[in-house]
């Protein structure tokens, strides 16, 4: 059982990381239009554009840096609780691409966005209650991946979706989220290794590492499409949202996380998870409409 002291200083390097996370990002989505889309048997060839492109690849630094910190936050703390905690970098992204890139939203998609605010408060209350892990599940890990792939190809074949970026930015959440899991997996695996040479071969052997590198690199590429396909102020919570199915059910399935024995931690954690995703999803329908008028 984690104790709410170690989850609040999780939850603060978190905090930390997802503002890196939200700064490289903006980076990328300041390029969006100027940088071509990564799709078919050109994408190889977008990709090299955009890292040959000094602003793209400055947020790429900066992106990766909060990630590093994003897995020493999650070495000791629940793979489901961080990926809600996570959602500050969200807001504070929404907030400098209204600022600095000239992002605007209708009245019910602000609402959708407070929502992931909401849901973290929500979070904060339950962090007290502490967390039960238990060991990995292979096998039912590997079950989520295959699903997860399936879930993620099946919105970028959708036509709609797919043309108003709505696709791209639900695939790599679902590809980031199947990042989580492994990474939570890996930073598993670390806990006990000591020293810097042992901890580099660990990970250089560890297939936990190599999936990780998968599952980001494919969710940043379709994050970047989505990006260049309409505003990120809705692409970026859409993708959050669904980046946190996948560790919500994975943490479960394959981490053996339970809710806390609170009665009001447990409510709250369990309404922030809700809230997050219904509020994903609100966004994604609104983003539909308003590309239909």
């Amino acid at each position: 059982m984690a104790s709410g002291r170690q989850l609040a200083l999780c939850l603060g390097l978190g905090l930390f990381a997802s503002t890196l996370l939200a700064l490289g990002l903006l980076m990328m989505k300041s390029r969006a239009e100027a940088l071509p889309i990564a799709r078919g048997r050109n994408a190889t060839r977008a990709v090299l554009v955009w890292l040959r492109d000094p602003v793209w690849t400055g947020g790429l630094v900066i992106q990766t840096a909060g990630y590093a910190l994003y897995v020493l936050a999650l070495a000791g703390a629940p793979v489901s609780l961080m990926a809600v905690a996570m959602q500050g970098g969200i807001a504070l992204f929404v907030l400098l691409a209204v600022l600095f890139l000239g992002e605007r939203a209708q009245f019910r998609e602000w609402l959708g966005i407070g929502a992931f605010l909401v849901a973290a408060s929500m979070l904060a209350v339950s962090l007290g209650a502490g967390a039960a892990e238990g060991a990995l599940h292979p096998d039912a890990l590997a079950t989520a991946s295959v699903i997860a792939v399936a879930l993620a190809i099946a919105p970028i074949g959708a036509t709609r979706l797919r043309e108003s970026g709505t696709g791209f930015a639900i695939a790599s959440g679902l590809a980031f989220g199947m990042g989580s899991l492994y990474t939570k997996a890996l930073a598993d695996t670390l806990a006990g290794v000591q020293g810097a040479a042992a901890v580099a071969h660990a990970l250089a052997l560890s297939p936990w590492t190599w999936l990780i590198v998968t599952a980001n690199v494919a969710g940043l590429i379709v994050l970047q499409n989505a990006f260049a396909l309409g505003r990120g102020i809705i692409a970026m919570p859409i993708s959050s949202a669904f980046s946190n199915l996948i560790p919500i059910v994975g943490g479960i399935a394959a981490f053996g996380e339970r809710l806390p024995s609170d009665s009001l931690g447990a409510a709250m954690r369990v309404g922030a998870f809700a809230l997050t995703l219904i509020a994903g999803v609100a966004l994604a329908a609104g983003d539909l409409d308003a590309k239909a008028r």
